[in-house]
Parts: structure tokens; C-alpha cells; sequence
């Protein structure tokens, strides 16, 4: 009988202890396990998206899986250590975003990827990625007037340039209790540039201003190409100091590609590095959004303000593009103002797909590549600006 009874209280303590009890003891209690299902639920639809749809994958997956993990009941992937127990496997992970290591590494896999040919062959695509930059500030005052702090505030408004990089870099040292849902919407809005723009960009033009075909870019030549992120590095950093991390490390990468001398360190910047770094970043990023710190009201006015911020930096853009569209004559197709927000080389990528649709002769990605560029440039300078201003 002893045997039967310990067996007994063996299974009972097995049952208890699985995910599939903590749900349903736990549904009507005060821990509403079904917060833990609606973002159960919020977590495969992005990995469907990822798959099915094949919204920037790379991103999207892991963020979408590591957000599946940490709301699996009894998981505890992120739970921090607690005297001799370790800790979750993805809260040491999450070091690399708490210390401000990943974004950076990120930035510098960006600046060996990136061509910066096209901004120094037309330096008129600086002015589209300022102008593209507006939504940061728009969401800045608006989370102000709806009562967050200034360091907040000024996280919530990276979400903007749609640059997640750049805001989980300024999140952790203005507003860290905020991390989760800003990295989240930061990166999600990145994954959904091919959905949120197109219609932005078509309501703002014509069927002749989409058809615009623009001249081929002048040859840029090695030493224009070495010196811009030497330049760039010195005159920035001089400026806004607090940039140096980011913008060191952009410039950093592309350095090492055009040199031309450093090429097995641009092979493993560009691939194994850059691919590890976006994995361990991805899914840490999506583990920050537990049921119990994502189902906010405050979650709700950071994911409202980035949407509207990002939809007006896309218009902001493009409004900028008409204008120096009608200055040059017609000379500049407006849809390559959409590529000002730092989502790159996803928005550039639009601007193309969106004018071939119009006119299957038409090639835009190069010339979009230059004010997309320009928006990470200048979405690090504009935390850079929150980070002298709040920190």
C-alpha cells in the first residue's frame, strides 16, 4: 500500500507540476493565466507571419519564438537566479541586450552589409532620411501629453525610425522598464515595413510621380567610400559623443568592407557573426514580452504611438520626395522618401517593389538605398540627442 501511495502522490506532483494544470488552476485566479494564452496566441501569429508570409523571417522568427517560450507556463527561461539555482537560459542571453552589447554588434553587421555608394553618389538623399526622422519626434510629444516621462518618452520614440537596434540601445539606458514592449513594436514595425508603407505611399502620389525614372548614380570611387565613415565617425561622435557605440561600430563595418584589405573580417561581420548576434537578440527581445509586462495599458499607447509614428515617418518622406521632386524638375521620383525610416535595406526594398508595379522598367533600389542609409544614420544621431538631453 505504501508503494501505491507513493506512486500516487508521484503522479499528483507530476500533474501538478505541468503547464497544462497551471492553466487551468490558475485561468480565474488572480495570476488570469489567460493572459498567458493571448500571447500564446499573439506569438504564432507572428511566427505564421514569418513562415507563411515570409515578413522578414530572420527578425521575426525568433522574436515570435522567444515570446512562444517565456508565456509557456512554468518555462522559466528568464527567470534570474535566486541564491545557488540558476537562472533561465535566456536571461543570461539577455545580458547581451542589458549591457548594451548586441545593438551595437548589430549596427556593425548593418555597416559591412550596406553599401553607402548610393548617399555619397547622390548626398541630396541626406535631407529624405531627416525628413523621414520626424516621426521619432512626433512620438516623443505624443507619449509625453499621454503622461510618460521624458526618458521614456524619448524611448518610446525610436520606435519612429523603425530601428530596433537603436531603440533597445537608448531603452535600456533611459526607460529599461520598458524594454519589452518597445523592442517588440520596434522590431515588429521593422518585420511589416512590405504591409504598413505601400498604402502610405500610394495615397501620397500619382500614378506618373510612381512611373519616374530616375538617372543612373555617378561611379563613387574607393577613397570617397573610405573616407566617409573615417569623417562620419570623427564629426558625429565629436558632436554627440553618446552615439559613439552605434554609429562607431556603422562605421566601423563598413570600413572594414571597402578597405579592401580586411576581407575575411567583412565575410564574418556580414555573415556568422551577424547571423548569431540576430538570433540571440531576436529571441531574447521576444522573451521580454511575458504575458505580465506586455498586456498593459501602457503597452497599448507604446504600440499606438510607434504605428503612428512610423506611418508618419513614412509620410514625411515621401511629402519631402514631392517636393524635391517638383525643385528638380521631375528629376526625383517622391517614393524614395520612404526609405528615410532606418528599416534597412526593407524599405528600400519597398520603394522598389511599389514602383516596378507602376512601371516594370523602373529600378529604385539603388537610389532608395541612399536616404535608407541616411535614416540610420539618422535615427542614431537622434538618440544620441535623447541620451545628451535625459541620461
Amino acid at each position: 500500500m505504501e508503494f501505491w501511495s507513493r506512486l500516487g502522490d508521484a503522479l499528483l506532483g507530476f500533474v501538478q507540476d505541468t503547464g497544462i494544470y497551471w492553466i487551468v488552476d490558475k485561468f480565474t485566479a488572480e495570476e488570469q493565466a489567460w493572459r498567458n494564452i493571448i500571447m500564446i496566441v499573439v506569438a504564432l501569429t507572428l511566427m505564421y507571419l514569418a513562415i507563411k508570409k515570409e515578413y522578414e523571417p530572420l527578425l521575426l522568427l525568433p522574436i515570435s519564438f522567444g515570446m512562444l517560450l517565456v508565456n509557456l507556463p512554468l518555462s522559466g527561461v528568464m527567470n534570474e537566479p535566486v541564491g545557488d539555482q540558476i537562472g533561465g537560459l535566456l536571461h543570461y542571453l539577455y545580458q547581451g541586450d542589458e549591457l548594451g552589447i548586441f545593438p551595437p554588434l548589430i549596427f556593425m553587421g548593418v555597416g559591412v552589409m550596406t553599401d553607402f555608394g548610393p548617399l555619397l553618389a547622390n548626398p541630396k538623399s541626406f535631407l529624405l532620411g531627416a525628413a523621414a526622422q520626424f516621426g521619432i519626434f512626433f512620438a516623443f510629444f505624443g507619449a509625453l501629453i499621454l503622461g510618460f516621462t521624458p526618458e521614456q518618452a524619448a524611448s518610446i520614440g525610436i520606435i519612429g525610425g523603425a530601428d530596433g537596434p537603436t531603440a533597445i540601445f537608448t531603452t535600456i539606458q533611459l526607460a529599461k522598464e520598458l524594454l519589452g514592449p518597445i523592442a517588440v513594436a520596434a522590431y515588429s514595425y521593422m518585420s511589416l515595413v512590405p504591409i504598413i508603407q505601400p498604402p502610405i505611399m500610394k495615397a501620397l502620389t500619382s500614378k506618373e510621380e510612381r512611373m519616374i525614372k530616375m538617372e543612373q548614380l555617378r561611379p563613387v570611387s574607393q577613397l570617397e567610400k573610405i573616407l566617409f565613415p573615417i569623417v562620419v565617425t570623427i564629426v558625429v561622435i565629436l558632436i554627440l559623443p553618446s552615439t559613439a557605440p552605434l554609429i562607431g561600430m556603422l562605421m566601423f563595418g563598413n570600413l572594414i568592407k571597402v578597405s579592401g584589405v580586411t576581407e575575411k573580417l567583412a565575410d564574418t561581420a556580414s555573415n556568422a557573426l551577424m547571423y548569431i548576434v540576430t538570433i540571440f537578440l531576436g529571441i531574447t527581445v521576444g522573451a521580454t514580452a511575458s504575458a505580465e509586462k506586455f498586456l498593459t495599458i501602457d503597452t497599448l499607447k507604446i504600440l499606438a504611438l510607434g504605428l503612428i509614428a512610423f506611418a508618419i515617418g513614412t509620410a514625411t518622406g515621401v511629402i519631402f520626395g514631392k517636393i524635391m521632386c517638383k525643385l528638380s524638375g521631375g528629376k526625383i521620383n517622391p517614393l524614395i522618401g520612404a526609405a528615410g525610416v532606418s528599416a534597412v535595406p526593407m524599405a528600400a526594398r519597398v520603394v522598389q517593389k511599389v514602383g516596378q508595379k507602376e512601371n516594370p522598367s523602373n529600378f529604385l533600389l539603388m537610389h532608395a538605398m541612399g536616404p535608407n542609409v541616411a535614416g540610420v544614420i539618422g535615427s542614431a544621431v537622434a538618440a544620441g540627442v535623447f541620451l545628451t538631453l535625459y541620461k
